[in-house]
């Protein structure tokens, strides 16, 4: 059936989410950037302080490591 199909997927996305919260506290931007980027504000703060190439690729960095290492 397809929710036996899903499972496997299902067990990965939370193995995933648990291990990249682990390493950085929260899957939220907000909580990431410490910076709320759905505002104008908050996007031209993050622009201001760099966020977007200083955060963001050690988030992405990260993501692929986890999956990386799911994959092994």
């Amino acid at each position: 059936t397809t929710a036996k199909l899903r499972e496997p997927v299902y067990r990965a996305m939370e193995e995933f989410t648990a291990e990249f919260e682990r390493r950085n506290r929260t899957l939220i931007c907000r909580g990431l950037l410490n910076c709320d980027i759905s505002t104008p504000e908050g996007m031209q703060a993050a622009k201001e302080r760099g966020l977007y190439k200083t955060v963001c690729p050690k988030m992405v960095e990260d993501a692929a490591e986890i999956l990386e290492s799911m994959l092994e």
